[in-house]
């Protein structure tokens, strides 16, 4: 069983388009609501890969109640903490050539007390959890170190911990060891404090986030792959995708295959690149089911092609 802990949670609402043109009046071809945020995308990538998932966020107003019910069809039980604000709604526009512009609301304000009775469900559901997700941006009211307290509480309590954030909430909950984190080439560029050109560079960057105290490292590399720095070595994987529909909750989809699959070597890695390639291939932030997951695409390595220079090098 998985837990993902989403403090942040959205609606997500996407339109695709046959074209986007600014100050128009657009009629979309094509439109869908999903639950939304990223610890709530891993859940919906576990469900439906025929897992059991329980996702742990804030939810107010007609907006999170929206959600929950959302949550329950697709098979996931929410455990939902109640706030005074309202849940956010995110827009997504797709443009026939996959083009993705995205409209992301700020979200509530969570109170102290709020902020701690979210500890506190996280607690209390844990206990029979394979693997704890905690993933996304922190909302306003919480502090950067509130991740680095929720990774202390669930290692106290026995917990395995993935760590899905970025910025100044990533860099504090490294000293309490997560167990594996998950930047992407952006997020990790932005952890060293430099550029990333290629996947050597990536490379050394992840040793470096392990040396400050993650105990594994899985960089999203987007279109050349991923690569996996643990204890016991360094892994590389990429798979072939024919067409890229939409890249929303792909890397989430990534994750929860990673920890589906074990949460460690290079066969996790391998389901994590299987999955998140599948994610791709479909509409809006879709979730594959096993029928998508095409193991046999992914090519995993310890042969580290260092000199590769990204194809979207990190700023």
């Amino acid at each position: 069983m998985i837990l993902t802990v989403t403090p942040n949670p959205s609606l997500d609402r996407t339109y695709e388009l046959r074209d986007l043109t600014r100050g128009a009046v657009l009629r979309a071809t094509g439109d869908r609501v999903d639950p939304g945020g990223k610890g709530i995308n891993v859940s919906r990538a576990v469900a439906a890969a025929g897992h059991r998932t329980v996702a742990v966020a804030p939810l107010g107003g007609p907006e999170g109640a929206l959600l929950a019910r959302l949550l329950g069809e697709h098979g996931i039980e929410a455990a939902g903490v109640p706030i005074a604000g309202s849940t956010r709604v995110n827009i997504t526009l797709v443009e026939p050539d996959g083009t993705l512009t995205k409209v992301n609301a700020t979200g509530p304000e969570i109170t102290e007390s709020e902020a701690e009775t979210l500890l506190e469900t996280v607690r209390t559901r844990s206990s029979d959890t394979d693997w704890i997700a905690c993933c996304g941006s922190l909302p306003r009211g919480l502090p950067p170190e509130w991740y680095a307290e929720l990774v202390a509480r669930s290692h106290r309590a026995g917990a395995r911990i993935a760590l899905d954030s970025s910025g100044a909430a990533l860099l504090a909950a490294l000293p309490e060891r997560p167990d594996v984190i998950k930047p992407n080439a952006e997020e990790l560029s932005e952890a060293v404090g430099r550029p990333l050109a290629t996947v050597g560079d990536a490379v050394k960057a992840a040793e470096e986030l392990r040396g400050r105290g993650a105990r594994a490292v899985l960089a999203s590399l987007g279109a050349d792959g991923q690569l996996l720095v643990d204890a016991s070595g360094t892994y590389f994987a990429s798979a072939r995708v024919e067409t890229v529909r939409s890249n929303v909750g792909a890397g989430d989809a990534s994750l929860a295959g990673f920890l589906a699959a074990g949460g460690s070597g290079r066969s996790a890695l391998a389901a994590a690149v299987a999955h998140g390639a599948a994610a791709v291939q479909l509409p809006g932030s879709v979730m594959p089911t096993p029928a998508d997951v095409d193991l046999s695409s992914v090519v995993t390595t310890t042969d580290i092609p260092l000199d590769r220079v990204l194809t979207e090098p990190a700023p």
